[in-house]
């Protein structure tokens, strides 16, 4: 049994499902210009660091450099988004574990879009910032974290 290439209909999903609750992780491909690319690497060592790559890498398999609006395309596993998106490797990281969380709700067909889903999975963005800044060495990156901990408080009841 093979991952789906695309999440369309309930026997796809549920094959990925199956698949990702025994382990299976995806090759994730990032394409977009040279700098995108490094920024995107940048992130996803933070990814790594806060220990959430086997999360990102079992529902994220593409992030994809593309103009216009950032947005998720849950069905085939990819993020589009843009070079600003990328300019603050602290803010895509999070942004990262975000898509990857809304994501894993889609596969368990959960209600992942619309403000109860939002909150949720804007409360697994935060828990990844927090669990950043308990593991990052670099001071920089420990006030980034916190300055992004603090705004968000400021922006939203949680």
């Amino acid at each position: 049994m093979s991952f789906p290439d695309k999440l369309y209909t309930e026997e796809q999903i549920r094959i990925a499902r199956d698949l990702i609750a025994k382990g299976y992780k995806q090759n994730l491909k990032i394409e977009g210009s040279e700098e995108f690319v490094e920024k995107v690497k940048e992130s996803l060592k933070l990814v790594e660091i806060a220990g959430y790559m086997d999360f990102v890498r079992s529902y994220i398999r593409r992030i994809v450099e593309k103009g216009g609006f950032s947005q998720l395309r849950e069905s085939e596993l990819t993020i589009w988004a843009n070079k600003y998106t990328v300019s603050d490797p602290v803010e895509a990281a999070s942004l990262w574990v975000q898509k990857a969380e809304q994501t894993r709700m889609y596969i368990e067909m959960m209600i992942h879009v619309g403000g109860e889903a939002e909150a949720k999975t804007t409360e697994k963005r935060i828990q990844f910032l927090r669990d950043l800044r308990d593991k990052v060495k670099d001071p920089k990156l420990k006030k980034r974290c916190e300055e992004k901990l603090k705004k968000w408080a400021e922006s939203i009841l949680l």
